[in-house]
C-alpha cells in the first residue's frame, strides 16, 4: 500500500476553491481546478514515491508487474490495464453535453479511425481508444445534472408551458409520437437546424423561459438551466436539447450511473466519479470542441424514462453502488463522530482508497501502517495483504473505495 500523488486538471469549468480546500492548500487557487485524477490514465497517471526514494508513475508500476498490481484475472481481462479511473469533480460551470459509446461501438469506431489514419490526439478524433466509457458520479455536495431523456409526456407538458409560435410545431412533433422514436426525431431536427433558424427560435424560447420563471411555473428548475446555458452558449443547439433531458439534483451520497449512450451534462457541484479508463466522448454541443452529429446519433440512446438515483446497497460500513459496468465498482464508508469500528479491505483486486472527510489509519496484516488524510488517496495492489481501516479523531470520517468490477 502506498500514498498516491495525483494530478489536477485545470479545465475552465472548474472551481478555484473546492479541490485546494479538500487538499488543505491555499484558497483560492490561481486558476480553476476541475478534476483530481487517481489511477493509471496515460494522460495524467498518479505517482508513487518508492522505498528507494524514486518517484514512479502508477502506469510504470503496472507495466513492470501487471499480475502483482492488478491480479491475474483483472490483468488478463483488461490486457494489463487498470480498467477504471477515479476522480473528484469540482463543477463550477456546466460541462459540454455528451454521450459515451458502448464497447462494440468503441472497438468499431477506433478501428475505423485507425484505418483512416486520424492521429489519436487530433481534435476531430472520436475514438482515441477501443474501450467503452461508462461512468458513475456520487455527490459530495448538492450536485446538479441533466441526464437521460425525460418521459415524452412530461416533455410535451414542459414545451407547452414555454410554447412560442416558433416552438409549437416541434412540440406537436413529439406530441404526435410520444416515444423514443419521436424523441429521436425531435432531437435530430433540433441539432441539425440551420444556424439562421436556430437564431430565430432560441431567443423566443429563452424569453418564454424567463416568463415561466417569473411566474414560478412548474418547470422552474428546467427553465433556469436553459437560461444559464443560453447565456453561456447563445447560438448553440445544445440549449434546446437541454429541454429534453431529466433535470436532477443529487444530495450528498446519492449517485447516478451513466451507461453507454446516455446523453448527459454536469451543471454544478462536487462529486466523486468513477469511470472506465477511456477517452471516447461524443459531444452534442455547449462546447467549442469537435461535434460529430452523425456519429453522435449512432451512439445516443433515445429510450425515455426517469433517471434512477442510486443510494447504494448497504455494506459493512456504508453503501456500495452496483452497476452493470465490468470495469469498476465504487463503495462509500461513513463513520459518524465517536464511531471507531474497523473496515477490512481484502486483497485480490486493484483498489484505490480515497478519504474525503476526517482522517484514517490503514494497517496491513504485515504490520505496515499509513495515515490517510482528507483529500489523500492510496493504492492497494492486488497482491498486497489485507488491510484494516479505522478513523482517527473524533469527527465524521468518509472513505471511498474503488476497485475493478465483477
Amino acid at each position: 500500500m502506498e500514498l498516491l500523488r495525483n494530478a489536477v486538471r485545470p479545465y475552465a469549468w472548474g472551481s478555484r476553491t473546492t479541490i485546494p480546500a479538500l487538499q488543505g492548500r491555499e484558497v483560492p487557487a490561481p486558476h480553476p481546478e476541475a478534476e483530481l485524477w487517481m489511477g493509471a490514465h496515460p494522460g495524467d497517471p498518479s505517482r508513487i514515491l518508492g522505498a528507494d526514494g524514486v518517484e514512479r508513475t502508477l502506469l510504470e508500476l503496472l507495466e513492470g508487474d501487471p499480475i502483482g498490481h492488478l491480479g491475474e484475472e483483472t490483468a488478463q481481462r483488461w490486457n494489463n490495464r487498470l480498467p477504471f479511473l477515479l476522480k473528484i469533480l469540482a463543477v463550477e460551470e456546466p460541462l459540454s453535453m455528451q454521450a459515451h459509446p458502448s464497447a462494440e461501438q468503441s472497438a468499431e469506431g477506433h478501428a475505423r479511425e485507425e484505418a483512416a489514419g486520424i492521429p489519436r490526439d487530433a481534435s476531430n478524433r472520436n475514438y482515441p481508444d477501443p474501450t467503452a466509457k461508462p461512468e458513475l458520479v456520487c455527490a459530495l455536495t448538492e450536485f446538479h445534472a441533466l441526464a437521460g431523456f425525460r418521459d415524452p409526456a412530461q416533455t410535451v407538458k414542459l414545451l407547452r408551458a414555454v410554447e412560442t409560435p416558433g416552438l409549437a410545431k416541434y412540440t406537436e412533433l413529439l406530441a404526435a409520437q410520444p416515444d423514443s422514436d419521436g424523441m429521436r426525431a425531435l432531437f435530430t431536427t433540433w441539432i441539425t437546424l440551420p444556424q439562421a433558424s436556430l437564431d430565430e427560435l432560441l431567443p423566443e424560447v429563452l424569453d418564454a423561459c424567463v416568463l415561466h420563471v417569473k411566474e414560478h411555473g412548474e418547470f422552474d428548475a428546467e427553465c433556469r438551466t436553459v437560461l444559464e446555458l443560453g447565456e453561456a452558449h447563445p447560438r448553440d443547439a445544445g440549449v434546446l436539447a437541454a429541454l429534453l433531458l431529466n433535470r436532477l439534483t443529487l444530495s450528498a451520497g446519492e449517485a447516478i450511473y451513466l451507461p453507454a449512450g446516455n446523453l448527459h451534462l454536469y451543471l454544478h457541484g462536487t462529486a466523486v466519479e468513477i469511470l472506465a479508463n477511456s477517452d471516447n466522448i461524443l459531444r452534442c454541443g455547449l462546447t467549442p470542441k469537435h461535434v460529430d452529429v452523425p456519429e453522435l446519433l449512432r451512439v445516443v440512446d433515445f429510450e425515455c424514462c426517469d433517471m434512477p438515483i442510486l443510494t447504494g446497497e448497504p455494506s459493512e460500513c456504508g453503501a456500495v453502488y452496483h452497476t452493470d459496468a465490468p470495469e469498476f465498482e465504487l463503495s462509500r464508508c461513513e463513520w459518524e463522530a465517536g464511531e471507531d469500528h474497523e473496515l477490512l479491505v481484502r486483497p485480490g483486486s486493484p483498489q484505490i482508497l480515497l478519504c474525503t472527510a476526517g482522517e484514517l489509519l490503514v494497517r496491513a496484516e504485515d504490520g505496515k501502517e499509513l495515515t490517510l488524510g482528507r483529500g489523500e488517496s492510496m493504492w492497494l495492489p492486488a497482491s498486497d495483504p489485507a488491510v484494516r481501516v479505522r478513523p482517527l479523531g473524533a469527527g465524521r470520517t468518509q472513505l471511498f473505495r474503488a476497485t475493478s468490477g465483477k
